[in-house]
């Protein structure tokens, strides 16, 4: 599954749903974003069942002011709405599979 963009008007129903959710929250002039990016697009492709977004920080302001972003990337993981994990940094390819492996 490819990635999805996120944004205050889908971000409700997309975390509230059934399954588990990361987000990834990031920003085009981010170096360490720009280079999660490849990694955290083939993770999703290896896991259909997990829904992979992303959360443009400086298209969605409000939003990451809600969640108190302060650094990118940030990553967040939910389950049926409930917040489960949360990085900030990006993370290696092995790292983030160990982390879905455990959920």
């Amino acid at each position: 599954m490819a990635t999805i963009e996120i944004g205050k008007d889908n971000f409700k129903d997309t975390v509230g749903k059934q399954g588990i959710v990361l987000l990834d929250w990031w920003a085009a002039w981010c170096g360490p974003c720009r280079a999660f990016a490849p990694i955290y697009e083939q993770v999703s492709g290896k896991h259909t069942d997990i829904t992979f977004g992303k959360i443009d920080t400086d298209a969605e302001q409000e939003l990451s002011a809600v969640f108190e972003i302060r650094f990118i990337p940030t990553l967040m993981m939910f389950l049926v709405g409930i917040l489960l994990f949360e990085q900030e940094d990006a993370l290696l390819a092995a790292v983030l599979e160990d982390l879905i492996s455990k959920v």
